[in-house]
């Protein structure tokens, strides 16, 4: 398949979305190696979770049809653009590629559109509207446990 195939997908899986559960116009279809492994629409309104985007949702179904929490090597199609937080989790996971249908400019004239946390999280932390700060605890003995217990 094509890349508009997979985006005419994830396309389709939105407005089933909205028509059928009343959910956000939003879906998103991961592959690996030519093969749709996961799939996933925006459920925050049915669900009450602010991070259950269609991106978040299908790379979560994708990690466990997988097996592994690493996505590499996986493309995910995403209806629109994707927000700063599945973006991170994108890069945070090893997504090798992302393809999205509508930007960040065709949402916004529908209240649909994360530009303004892009434009936030692209300042100093200092200048940010979030009130974002490092308080040092220390010596971050919690880390080299960490190390010494994952490297066995």
């Amino acid at each position: 398949m094509t890349d508009e195939a997979y985006l005419r997908q994830a396309i389709a899986l939105a407005e089933a979305n909205v028509r059928e559960a009343g959910g956000r116009p939003f879906g998103a279809v991961v592959v690996k190696d030519g093969r749709v492994v996961a799939t996933g629409v925006n459920e925050i309104g049915a669900t009450g979770d602010p991070t259950a985007h269609a991106e978040l949702s299908a790379m979560r179904q994708a990690a466990k049809a997988l097996g592994t929490p690493r996505l590499d090597g996986c493309v995910v199609y995403a209806s629109g653009q994707p927000c700063p937080m599945c973006l991170a989790a994108m890069h945070m996971t090893g997504v090798a590629a992302v393809r999205f249908a509508y930007s960040n400019a065709q949402g916004e004239p529908y209240g649909l559109s994360t530009a303004m946390v892009y434009a936030q999280m692209a300042k100093p932390l200092e200048a940010q509207a979030l009130d974002v700060r490092h308080t040092p605890m220390g010596d971050p003995a919690i880390y080299r446990a960490w190390k010494g217990v994952a490297q066995g």
